[in-house]
């Protein structure tokens, strides 16, 4: 049962924790757009995959974009609504099969 009362303590926690999760999410974002540019300089025809920057996860010695699958999954569930199944189909059919070329992304298992 939530409190009503402004001042309660319970009500001072959980906006000490949105905080928390909003400079997370703040400085991940600022991680990931340093890790862009890094991988620009390293290698300016890296090809990243639309839609799933917050899968990147590195980049490989010859200058590809590395991604997790569980988060490019995890992503295609959030943002379109799918089903598990129907994110690793697509993710296998649209994403993860595609080649397109010689800077075609790194898509990497996680256990």
């Amino acid at each position: 049962m939530a409190c009503k009362d402004k001042n309660c303590v319970c009500n001072e926690n959980r906006k000490q924790k949105m905080d928390i999760i909003d400079q997370i999410k703040k400085d991940r974002n600022n991680r990931l757009d340093e890790l862009k540019e890094t991988i620009a300089e390293y290698n300016p025809e890296a090809l990243l995959a639309d839609g799933h920057d917050h899968a990147i996860m590195g980049y490989s010695t010859d200058g590809r974009v590395i991604y997790s699958i569980n988060m490019v999954i995890e992503g295609l569930i959030e943002d379109s609504e799918m089903t598990y199944e129907d994110a690793v189909e697509f993710f296998n059919f649209n994403i993860g099969g595609a080649y397109v070329g010689e800077y075609t992304p790194i898509f990497m298992h996680e256990d």
